[in-house]
Parts: structure tokens; C-alpha cells; sequence
């Protein structure tokens, strides 16, 4: 008697066991194995090249959209001087538009149309001796290459997206330096050299508008909390 008591004790307790922990087990089965996010941030940066990872920091650390939105005016005026006050709007919006998502700014892209065709009033149908199309003469290989026609390259918005991948195939080639993937947009030798050159001026005179852009800004708030 006193030996079925004790076993009816023992199965009492094993049910009492079961009971307790069968909640807790549920639930540490229902998780599963978590996805391991540790190992895949690891994975990508062994994988990445050192082109993708300086690329994802100038991403992480890029310019505002504020910044971005201010370089656009200075763009506007710095066109309108070559051509047309709506074509200056117009691709001074598409330096701003097709470079989201890239690491250039909207001056890199319009930098480039000025060296370009600054002194061809930013004509979309521009044409080199050497056969370059566009306002950001692209040669009819490298548009084939990012998967337009020559003949597109005199659509401007097709023109400065065949830019921009122009721009981000150099930046590889030139292992993340802007300077260098600018230059080899022009191509190679003494001819690249003084393309590089050109280009910092008129990047250095697209500057100092917008640091005077910036100083009348700052004036003006200045002046409305003042009142």
C-alpha cells in the first residue's frame, strides 16, 4: 500500500513537471533558429570589394538632402549662363534626380555637362570629332554598354543616367577615387590630365556661389529672428 502511495507520488510530481515546463519548451521550439545577422554583415564585408565598401560609406555618410536640394539653384544659375533658363532648370533637376542613390552629388553630374558642352549651350545634340553624343558626351560604345542607343544619348535624361553609370564604372576602375574615376571619364594621358583640371575649376567656381548661397541664408534667418 505504502509502495503504490509513493508511486502515485512520484507520477503526481512528473505530471506536475511536465506541466510547468511544457510552456516553456513550446515556446523555445515555436522561435526556431534565428537568422543570424551577424554572420551575414560578415559575409558581406568579406565579399565586398573595396570599392563597394567606400561607396557604402560615403552612403552612410553622404551629404543631407538639404545639401543636396541647395547645390541645385547654384547649378541652375552656373547653366543658365550656357543656355536657356527652362533647359537650366530642366538639367539642373536631372543632376539632383539621377544621382540619388549614387555617391555623387548633383555638382559632380553638372560639373561634367559644363566641361562637356558648357561651351556648346549644353546642346543635347552636341556631337565630338571623336563620335561623343550628348550633353555628357557618352561615345556610342559606352552607351551601348549601359544598355542605350547612341541615338538616346540625345534624350537628356537617358544621357545623364548613362553619365552616372559611366561615372560609377570609372570609380571601380579608379578604386573609390573621385578625382581619378572624373579623369578617366575623359579617358587617359596628358588630355585627361587637363580634362581633371578644368573640371576643378569649375568645381571651384560652383563652390564659392554656394558658400555665398549658404552666407545670404544665413543673413536672412539672421535677420528674421532679429525681427
Amino acid at each position: 500500500m505504502k509502495k503504490q502511495t509513493i508511486i502515485k507520488k512520484i507520477s503526481y510530481m512528473s505530471i506536475g513537471l511536465l506541466l510547468l515546463w511544457t510552456p516553456v519548451l513550446f515556446m523555445a521550439c515555436s522561435k526556431g533558429p534565428q537568422p543570424a545577422a551577424s554572420h551575414a554583415s560578415l559575409d558581406r564585408d568579406l565579399n565586398e570589394t573595396s570599392l563597394e565598401k567606400e561607396i557604402r560609406n560615403v552612403m552612410e555618410k553622404g551629404i543631407s538632402l538639404d545639401e543636396r536640394k541647395r547645390q541645385v539653384p547654384v547649378i541652375e544659375l552656373a547653366f543658365a549662363r550656357q543656355t536657356t533658363p527652362e533647359r537650366a532648370r530642366n538639367l539642373a533637376a536631372l543632376c539632383y534626380f539621377k544621382t540619388l542613390g549614387t555617391p555623387f552629388s548633383p555638382l559632380d553630374l553638372a560639373e561634367i555637362a559644363l566641361a562637356e558642352t558648357g561651351g556648346h549651350q549644353l546642346s543635347s545634340k552636341a556631337t565630338s570629332n571623336k563620335g561623343a553624343i550628348g550633353v555628357w558626351q557618352l561615345m556610342p560604345k559606352q552607351a551601348r554598354s549601359h544598355g542605350y542607343t547612341p541615338e538616346e544619348m540625345r534624350n537628356d535624361e537617358k544621357c545623364a543616367e548613362a553619365a552616372v553609370r559611366t561615372l560609377l564604372s570609372k570609380l571601380e576602375v579608379a578604386d573609390g577615387n573621385m578625382d581619378r574615376a572624373k579623369k578617366f571619364y575623359c579617358g587617359v594621358g596628358p588630355q585627361a590630365d587637363a580634362y581633371l583640371k578644368k573640371l576643378r575649376t569649375i568645381r571651384q567656381a560652383l563652390i564659392e556661389e554656394l558658400d555665398q548661397t549658404r552666407e545670404k541664408v544665413a543673413l536672412n534667418e539672421k535677420d528674421s529672428s532679429i525681427q
